[in-house]
């Protein structure tokens, strides 16, 4: 590795530090205006399962309409409140699992969803990320048992 004056090695970090900034800043403004203009907004008429979830520490909701067709996710949609996070996870997983089987939606992490979000999030904030696939998750629960 190249010695660099400690004045270069900081310029250099600085210049790190404000591309990433600007990267979170990008995804933060994606995030904001998924919660404005949601996709996948709104309420199924016909479905093969729902599952409404709460997120107790904060109050978000999601209620997650899934209609099957041929084992694969044909239409996927939700209603909730909650805040920018928890409103723009949900819009970006309903987006995410349209065309996928159940074994695929089973794979799903919390890996992927943080990936969607493009965003690092702290505990309180990772259960507001989280709770559009708890909310999936437990509804393919109910489908596959019957309820």
């Amino acid at each position: 590795m190249r010695w660099l004056p400690p004045s270069r090695k900081r310029s250099a970090s600085l210049a790190m530090d404000s591309e990433l900034l600007e990267a979170e800043e990008i995804y933060r403004e994606h995030i904001l205006d998924l919660y404005k203009h949601p996709h996948n907004s709104g309420k199924l008429s016909s479905y093969s399962f729902r599952r409404r979830e709460l997120n107790p520490v904060c109050g978000d909701q999601i209620e997650l309409f899934v209609r099957m067709d041929d084992n694969k996710i044909a239409e996927a949609a939700f209603i909730g409140h909650g805040c920018a996070i928890s409103q723009a996870s949900a819009s970006l997983l309903t987006d995410f699992i349209k065309g996928k089987s159940v074994d695929e939606l089973k794979q799903i992490t919390r890996e992927n969803i943080l990936s969607m979000l493009g965003i690092a999030l702290g505990p309180v904030r990772m259960k507001c990320a989280l709770l559009a696939l708890k909310t999936l998750l437990k509804g393919i629960e109910d489908y596959e048992a019957g309820n």
